[in-house]
């Protein structure tokens, strides 16, 4: 089956299908031909959202009632979690994902949440033969597919800095609350990837130039603004060295209280917002290069997410268990799907 192409008819769940980027992906599956089964735990926000698609199942599941989770996906070709915070949410639908044997994905940005998966049920899901795939989203599998391309024929790097410029960042609540939990989990403490690790840290975070490819140019960023990067590439990568890094425009919207939720600009619901992701990967002295750019982060999570359900539904996988985007799937290939949601150039 060709790249783009749906997988006509299958039922796919999701869960937290009423939340800001469950929407977009209910849409986006259905226009790639999936039908979305609703799920989540608020019964009242499910049926509200099935007002707008009247068919489609609604099937409210607690996480902590696996009976609910198991009806939830039955039936089911495969689950997409996005429902955070993923600290709460990701092992027990990962563990309903399991039981009815169909692969699970998530849009999860919490680094801890994402690590988890890996350290949990890295080994589970491999002799399960499931595909679990965490961070396919913008935060964590962007990156990574970015990363992954740029390497190239390179089978290792010294290392590895992406840069997101964004014009600007209002948070939803989700992201809020996620964002919130990982404070606490981390006892307030900062995280970055050095030396093959995940290091916490007090200490104050930078502001530096990057300087962005055009349109976007020179901009002012927040060092060490981690993201779910240092665990997705970490995970397939050998680069010891993993730095992200954050437009002060964006930064200064989601540590704000007081910043707005996303408005919508157009009638599928996409913001104003754009993004420049500027991937840069060193080794020995060469260097290499990524760029990807488009219309809010959220909404573009929607067609990561539902390509990377139909590559995984129709064989077009590099291996089994859990994951990141860069290491299940044909990187570039990937990417080149994405046009016209995401505009990727690759350098050197």
């Amino acid at each position: 089956m060709a790249a783009g192409q749906a997988v006509t008819g299958q039922a796919v769940t999701v869960y937290g299908a009423y939340g800001h980027t469950g929407r977009f992906l209910v849409a986006h599956l259905l226009e790639r031909g999936f039908v979305p089964v609703l799920a989540g735990r608020d019964a009242g926000k499910l049926e509200s959202l099935a007002e707008a698609y009247p068919g489609l199942d609604v099937r409210p599941a607690s996480v902590d009632d696996p009976a609910a989770l198991d009806r939830a996906l039955a039936g089911s070709a495969a689950v997409i979690n996005a429902a955070g915070p993923f600290a709460t949410t990701a092992a027990p639908v990962i563990e309903a994902a399991l039981r009815a044997s169909i692969p699970y994905l998530d849009v999860a940005a919490e680094i801890e949440a994402n690590a988890d998966t890996f350290a949990q049920f890295k080994e589970r899901a491999r002799a399960a033969g499931v595909a679990v795939v965490p961070a396919m989203a913008f935060y964590g599998g962007l990156g990574d597919l970015l990363a992954t391309a740029a390497m190239g024929d390179w089978t290792e790097a010294d290392e590895a800095h992406i840069a997101y410029g964004l014009n600007q960042w209002d948070p939803t609540e989700g992201t809020r609350i996620a964002g919130k939990v990982s404070v606490e989990r981390r006892g307030g403490r900062r995280v970055r990837f050095r030396e093959g690790r995940l290091e916490y840290h007090g200490e104050e975070l930078p502001t530096l130039k990057w300087e962005f490819p055009e349109p976007m140019g020179p901009r002012a960023v927040i060092g060490e603004f981690t993201m779910a990067d240092v665990v997705t590439l970490p995970s397939h990568l050998r680069i010891p060295e993993v730095r992200t890094y954050m437009s002060v425009e964006a930064a200064g919207g989601v540590v704000n209280p007081d910043a707005p939720t996303p408005s919508a600009v157009e009638a599928d619901g996409r913001s104003a917002q754009t993004f420049l992701v500027d991937v840069v990967v060193r080794s020995k002295g060469a260097e290499r290069r990524a760029v990807a750019t488009g219309q809010d982060i959220y909404a573009v999570t929607a067609p990561l997410v539902v390509e990377a359900v139909a590559r995984i539904l129709t064989g077009r996988t590099r291996t089994v268990g859990v994951a990141s985007a860069g290491d299940m799937f044909d990187a570039p290939d990937f990417l080149r799907a994405l046009a016209p949601h995401i505009s990727v150039e690759l350098h050197g």
